[in-house]
Formats: structure tokens, sequence, C-alpha cells
């Protein structure tokens, strides 16, 4: 079966069967048994996510921007990203969004756009986040969950594209919302 042979939005793939590998309060590792584009049995591994992500992109009155680090255990090094976090399916992912900008940085804002959606990962996971612009700052105090131990870094919002475009930012959501924020404030002319 061929492209041409099926509709765009049609699913070429048959799923034979599904077992749950591994699942835990975050994430759930399923193994497939499928049947593929080309009509050939194979396998399919998939990570299902049990909550959104939520990225920030804070831009204060001097177009400054917050930046957070923090050890990576999954890829083993430091990393600099915008304030993330997870919001169950169950809530509001701005009220999460909101959440997740106070409890890392101590930043609260009054006013917020959502910049788009991403898939993170879209070959072998379904985690799906939503990026947002924060304006209009308060600044507070940090209350970081007890697994993480957090660096805030101010900057202004150039010298973010620079480290995206440097290569020493490297989070996909990072990424998209920084790029996504600069378009939107090009499209304002500010």
């Amino acid at each position: 079966m061929s492209i041409k042979d099926t509709q765009i939005n049609e699913n070429p793939w048959q799923t034979l069967s599904t077992e749950t590998r591994y699942d835990n309060n975050w994430i759930k590792v399923e193994h497939h048994e499928v049947i593929n584009p080309s009509g050939n049995q194979g396998i399919y591994g998939k990570v299902h996510f049990k909550n959104l992500a939520v990225g920030i992109v804070v831009l204060d009155e001097n177009f400054n921007t917050y930046l957070v680090g923090q050890y990576r255990y999954p890829l083993n090094h430091y990393s600099w990203e915008i304030p993330e976090g997870g919001s169950p399916l169950d809530k509001d992912p701005l009220e999460m969004a909101k959440k997740e900008l106070k409890e890392e940085t101590g930043l609260t804002a009054n006013k917020w756009h959502e910049l788009g959606v991403l898939h993170t990962s879209n070959s072998a996971t379904d985690e799906k986040a939503i990026m947002y612009l924060a304006t209009d700052i308060t600044i507070g105090e940090a209350q970081p969950e007890e697994t993480e131990i957090l660096k805030v870094k101010k900057l202004p919002f150039y010298k973010f594209i620079e480290m995206i475009e440097k290569g020493q930012i490297t989070d996909a959501i990072s990424i998209c919302a920084g790029f996504m924020a600069e378009k939107w404030l090009n499209k304002q002319n500010i």
C-alpha cells in the first residue's frame, strides 16, 4: 500500500495487540504488535504521557526572560529551559502553567497568551505540550518540588534566542516556544 492508495487522514497501521510493559503515575510504556503500512507484521513501542506538558516564556517590561537550570536525569547533563511542568489531563493547562511558573521561579504574570501546541517526539510518544507567553510580571519566591534543584537565570530575550541558535538550549519545548514567542512579538511590532 502506498501513500497514493490511502487517504491522508486514514490510519494505514493495524494494531494486532497491545501490552503494557511499564506503568507509573506519569507514563505508560506499551508494546504493540502491528501490521505496518507496507502490510508486514512488526512491533511498535509507545510511551503514553498521563499529563500535558506546559511551557512558559516569560517576558518582563524590559524584554528580559527567565530560564530554569536543572540536571536532567534521562539526559545525564545540566539543561537550561523555560519554566515547564505537567498538567493533569482533567485540569486547565493555563492554571497549571501559572502554578508551575510560580513554583519554579517565584514569578506571577497578569497577562497570558497561548503560543501553540507541540508534540514533543511523535514517533515514540503521544506527549503534547502547550506553550504560553507570560507578561506583566510580579516577582515572588520560588517553591520548587523536592525533586528539583533549580537555578533561575534572568537574561535579555534576544540572549535566550541566541542560546537556542548556538545549541546551548536543546529542550524541544523551550526551542519551539522561544521561536514562537519571537514570531508573535514581531507580529505585534514589539
